[in-house]
C-alpha cells in the first residue's frame, strides 16, 4: 500500500485517522528523525513508546511500518499520526508536538541517529556483553536466531538447504491463522523476516560463498510460493521476496569464473521446471530462461528443448518460443534460429526480432510488410499490439527519412485510443514544417475535440497544455467541473485563473455534499476547501463553508470537519 501525503486522508481509515490526529494534537509524536535518504522514524507516546518507521518518495509513503501490536488493517493510528506531523502546515495545523521526553532542554536539531548511536555502543560495550545479549536475545526471538545464523553461516559446517527450509516453515507457521491462512498484515509480517535471509544471502554472495546463498534463494523461493497459495499478499510482499530470490541467483549465475557453481544454478532451474513447485506460477519461465542462458552442453541443450515443448498456456508458449529462438541462435546459428523465426511470427517477440533484422539489412519492404501483417494479426484481437506495429512503422520511416510517413503514422496513433501521447506529440512537432504547425495543430485539435466530443479529453488538455493555452484549458475544465480534473490542472492555472478555479472548486464541492453523505465525503470536500485556500481564495471558501453550516446543520460529521479547515 503507498500513500500519497497530500491525500493520505483517502487511503486510510476514518477510524485510524481520527485517532492518529487525536494523538497529533496531544503531542504524541516525537520530531522524526531521519535516518537514510527518504527515510524517518519517530516515536509515538502511548500505552508504551512506538517506533514508526517511513520511506518517502517523490511525496508518496512507499513504506510505512510501526512496532505496534495492531493487526487489523494496514495502517495503525501512530502511522496516521507521524503523517499528520509531516502534512501539519499543509493543513493548517498548529497544535506542538514534543520533540523528546526530556527533563530539561528541548531535542538538539543535531541528535544522533540510530544507527549513530548504535556505534557508539558497539563501541562502549565489551566482548563478553555483546556475546551475552546475542545468547539472551536469539533464545528468545526467532527472526533474530534466523539473522544470526544465517549471517555468520560460513562458520556452520551444518549448512543445507534443509536448514533453511525448516527455519521458513517455522515462520510461516508462526503467523498462520488456526486454519493455516496467512492474512494481509501477517504476509507482510512474514516478508520482513524472510527479507533477513535475503539480506543473509546478499552477504554470502559478496563473500563468494555461493553454495550457501543458492540454498537460501532457492528454499525462499520454494517455500514462499508455496505459501502464497493460501496467503492474502495483495500488497505484493511476498511475491517481491521471491523476486529478489531469484535475482539473487541470477547475481550467483553471473559470478561466470565458478562453473561448478554455474552447473549448480543450471541443474537447479531444470529439475524445478521439471517439477510441480512453480506449475501454477510464471516462475518457472524465469527458471528456464536463466538455465537457456547458462547453457553450455548438449544434455543441457535436450533438456532445455524438451522442457519448452512442455509448457501449454497460450502466455507461457509465448515466452517458451523467444526462449527457444534464443536458444538457437547461441547453440545452432542465425541461420538455423532464422529458419524458426519465420515459422513463429505470430509470436510478438519473434515479429518484433524480425522486424529489427530487417531493417538492420536495410531491408525495409520486408519490414514494412512484417509490421502491416502484424496489424492485420493483432487488429481484432490485441489492440495493444497494434499500437506497437504501428511504432515500428514510424522508426522504419524514419530509418528511410520519409517524414510524409512519419506524420502519417504518428498522427493516427496521436488520435487513437490507449497510446502515450507525450513522445507521439514530439514526433508531430519535429517533423511538421514550422511554418506549416500552427494549422496542423489546430486540426489536431478539433478532431481530437470531434472524437471526444461530450466528455472531458485528457489529450485535448495535452494539446493546450503543450501549446499555452490556457483560456482553452480553462473552458474545457468549465465544461466538464470533475473535482479530480480540476485539482490536477489546477498548476498551470492558478497564476492567472485563481478565481475561476475557486469558482470551479466550489461548484464541484457543492455538488458532491448535494448528492453524498457521509464522513469520507466530508473529507473530501474538505480537502478541496483547503486547496482554495491555499491558492488564496479564503472568501469564496469560508462562503462554501458558511453555506454548508447552514444547509447541513443537522449532520454533526460534516460540521466537525469544517471546523478542521
Amino acid at each position: 500500500m503507498q500513500i500519497p501525503l497530500n491525500q493520505f486522508e483517502q487511503y486510510i481509515d476514518e477510524t485510524i485517522l481520527q485517532r492518529g490526529l487525536n494523538y497529533f494534537k496531544k503531542g504524541k509524536v516525537q520530531e522524526p528523525l531521519e535516518t537514510g535518504y527518504g527515510e524517518l522514524e519517530a516515536v509515538v507516546e502511548g500505552s508504551e513508546d512506538y517506533i514508526v518507521n517511513l520511506t518517502i518518495r517523490n511525496e508518496i509513503v512507499t513504506e510505512f511500518s510501526c512496532n505496534c501490536p495492531y493487526d487489523m488493517g494496514p495502517v495503525c493510528k501512530h502511522v496516521a499520526a507521524v503523517i499528520f506531523y509531516l502534512q501539519k502546515e499543509e493543513l493548517g495545523l498548529d497544535k506542538k508536538t514534543k520533540s523528546k521526553k526530556t527533563n530539561s532542554t528541548p531535542i538538539s536539531k543535531k541528535q544522533k541517529t540510530p544507527a549513530e548511536q548504535v556505534n557508539d555502543l558497539l563501541e562502549k560495550a565489551t566482548h563478553d556483553e555483546l556475546k551475552e545479549f546475542i545468547r539472551e536475545h536469539t533464545s528468545k526471538n526467532s527472526s533474530l536466531r534466523s539473522l544470526f545464523l544465517s549471517y555468520f553461516i560460513q562458520y556452520n559446517s551444518n549448512d543445507t538447504k534443509e536448514l533453511y527450509v525448516k527455519t521458513l516453515k517455522t515462520a510461516i507457521r508462526s503467523v498462520s491463522d488456526r486454519h493455516g491462512f496467512i492474512d494481509w498484515s501477517a504476509s507482510r509480517r512474514l516478508a520482513i523476516e524472510v527479507t533477513t535471509l535475503l539480506e543473509s544471502a546478499q552477504k554470502q554472495i559478496s563473500n563468494q560463498n555461493y553454495t550457501s546463498a543458492i540454498h537460501i534463494c532457492t528454499a525462499i523461493m520454494e517455500e514462499l510460493n508455496r505459501a502464497l497459495g493460501y496467503a492474502d499478499d495483495s500488497n505484493g510482499d511476498l511475491s517481491s521476496c521471491i523476486d529478489i530470490a531469484f535475482e539473487s541467483l541470477v547475481l550467483i549465475a553471473n559470478e561466470r569464473h565458478n562453473e561448478a557453481i554455474i552447473k549448480q544454478v543450471i541443474d537447479y532451474c531444470l529439475s524445478a521446471c521439471n517439477s510441480d513447485i512453480y506449475r501454477e506460477s510464471n516462475w518457472n519461465l524465469g527458471l528456464l530462461s536463466l538455465a537457456a542462458a547458462l547453457q553450455k552442453t548438449t544434455e543441457e541443450f535436450n533438456r532445455i528443448f524438451a522442457l519448452i515443448e512442455e509448457f501449454d498456456s497460450e502466455y507461457e508458449q509465448e515466452h517458451a518460443k523467444t526462449i527457444k529462438y534464443d536458444l538457437l541462435v547461441k547453440v545452432k546459428g542465425e541461420a538455423e534460429a532464422d529458419k524458426y523465426l519465420e515459422q513463429h511470427l505470430d509470436n510478438y517477440d519473434l515479429r518484433s526480432k524480425a522486424i529489427q533484422k530487417a531493417i538492420d539489412r536495410m531491408d525495409y519492404n520486408k519490414a514494412i510488410q512484417l509490421a502491416h501483417d502484424g496489424i492485420n494479426q493483432d487488429k481484432n484481437k490485441r489492440h495493444g499490439y497494434v499500437a506497437d506495429w504501428y511504432n515500428w512503422l514510424i522508426k522504419i520511416a524514419q530509418e528511410q527519412n520519409d517524414v510524409n510517413k512519419v506524420i502519417e503514422y504518428a498522427r493516427l496513433l496521436f488520435l487513437s485510443d490507449g497510446t502515450s501521447k507525450e513522445e507521439l506529440y514530439q514526433i508531430l512537432k519535429q517533423n511538421v514544417a514550422p511554418e506549416k504547425w500552427s494549422t496542423f495543430v489546430e486540426s489536431l485539435a478539433k478532431e481530437v475535440l470531434q472524437k471526444h466530443k461530450g466528455y472531458f479529453s485528457e489529450t485535448l488538455a495535452g494539446i493546450y497544455i503543450k501549446e499555452n493555452w490556457w483560456e482553452r484549458l480553462l473552458n474545457l475544465l468549465q465544461k466538464h467541473p470533475y473535482l479530480r480534473f480540476v485539482e490536477y490542472y489546477e498548476k498551470y492555472l492558478v497564476k492567472d485563473y485563481s478565481n475561476q478555479l475557486a469558482e470551479l472548486y466550489a461548484k464541484g464541492i457543492i455538488d458532491l455534499l448535494d448528492n453524498n453523505i457521509g464522513r469520507s465525503h466530508y473529507k473530501t470536500a474538505c480537502k478541496y476547501l483547503r486547496r482554495m485556500i491555499k491558492m488564496g481564495e479564503r472568501n469564496k471558501a469560508n462562503e462554501v463553508i458558511e453555506l454548508f453550516r447552514k444547509k447541513y446543520s443537522n449532520r454533526p460529521a460534516l460540521l466537525e470537519e469544517l471546523s478542521k479547515v
